[in-house]
């Protein structure tokens, strides 16, 4: 969800400025190198242009991630209700606990199938040959899935796609499309915002499993928070496993590991850990100082943004051996992609099992699945690909 930084402007957690030694395409490509640079030369530094402290290095990381009274997820007012990624507790657990049930790992095992049909019947629609695994697969896989647990009905399934890539200001799924303007992506938020309203009032008093009856019947929340909710679990479970699903094929394809994985001789639930650790959608996490703190020597004043850099901290030497490897069997993997503490993200279990599905579906019913790695065009946030090219035959 939205929070609001120092100036009092709305921002979105998954798009947070990036630093000036990140504005290049071959720079984001390069990210290890820089992590490497910044835990070396200046672990904890102020960037001026961002008006914001920067950590690199995984304890200084993960100490933040865990410490919610002194690194607050709490902004300050914004323009939407509560939500359970910009509060601590006592609200936190009030905005998150009552949908824990429907992301654990026992109720998703049971909507497997499920998903597992939403795979295969978007394989159904893919034409042999040369496509982009994204616009075609990667794209709308998790996006029906969230979709269809929300509860939408069927014949709004465009329309939720499009306001999601507008809101979300994803890459254009088509060489025609082009990315939401500033405007387009407010409007998106605000129609989609009016559309879950809607949906909400309608099931007040309904008995389905869906989330957005789950979160309609819920009386500890108000309206607006529920609203927020629903805006919330599409922000959190869309472009970030998107993008690890291509991030999954791009290490495979990069390592030459596709058919291990296919036949079996590698784990492909251990490799996704690796995935996750060495390419993960999610490179930092913006937390505030509640109280002076200090960190890797530097004194930090109450109320100052910091942004702790996960992307780094899943390649510290002093944690990882050998963290510029890729090994796709790494144990143990003590990642930190899915957060810390209290703020760990509720559906790290529903991406693990997207992407798992998704991979697996593709490499089952494609003999040949070859990504072009060539051109790369990277994605700053959530980290990833605008397209990946892939090769696909039966």
């Amino acid at each position: 969800m939205a929070s609001s930084d120092q100036d009092g402007v709305i921002q979105d957690p998954l798009h947070q400025p990036q630093p000036e030694e990140l504005s290049t395409d071959k720079a984001q490509l390069r990210r290890p190198s820089w992590y490497a640079e910044m835990r070396q030369e200046q672990p904890v530094r102020y960037d001026e242009e961002r008006n914001r402290w920067d950590v690199f290095r995984y304890e200084d990381v993960n100490a933040i991630l865990r410490d919610h009274e002194t690194y607050t997820t709490t902004f300050g007012n914004t323009t939407e209700g509560k939500s359970m990624f910009t509060e601590d507790p006592p609200e936190h657990g009030r905005l998150r606990n009552f949908a824990s049930n429907w992301f654990s790992p026992r109720t998703l095992r049971e909507k497997r199938p499920r998903f597992e049909e939403i795979a295969d019947e978007l394989i159904d629609e893919i034409e042999p040959g040369n496509v982009d695994i994204i616009s075609e697969f990667a794209h709308p896989y998790p996006v029906t899935i969230i979709a269809e647990s929300l509860g939408l009905p069927i014949e709004d399934y465009e329309q939720f796609i499009e306001w999601s890539d507008a809101s979300l200001r994803v890459p254009p799924r088509t060489d025609d499309d082009e990315m939401a303007t500033p405007e387009e992506q407010e409007t998106a938020i605000r129609e989609m915002s009016q559309y879950f309203s809607e949906l909400v009032h309608e099931r007040a008093d309904g008995d389905g499993s869906d989330l957005i009856t789950i979160a309609a019947t819920n009386d500890d929340l108000s309206h607006k928070e529920k609203v927020t909710f629903c805006h919330g679990i599409l922000v959190a479970g869309n472009v970030t496993t998107i993008n690890l699903i291509t991030n999954a094929l791009w290490c495979f394809e990069e390592f030459d590991l596709i058919d291990d994985i296919r036949s079996g001789a590698i784990d492909r639930k251990q490799a996704i850990e690796e995935v996750l650790r060495y390419r993960s959608p999610a490179q930092s996490l913006v937390r505030r100082t509640t109280q002076p703190v200090e960190i890797g020597g530097k004194e930090i004043r109450k109320g100052e943004l910091v942004t702790a850099w996960t992307g780094s901290a899943n390649h510290d030497p002093a944690t990882f051996d050998a963290p510029e490897e890729f090994r796709p069997e790494r144990k143990p993997n003590r990642h930190i992609s899915f957060g810390g503490g209290i703020h760990i993200c509720l559906g790290a279990p529903l991406a693990r099992l997207e992407a798992d599905i998704a991979l697996e579906r593709l490499l089952d019913r494609f003999e040949v699945v070859e990504p072009d790695l060539s051109d790369l065009s990277p994605q700053a946030t959530p980290f990833g690909l605008q397209s990946l090219p892939c090769y696909l035959e039966k």
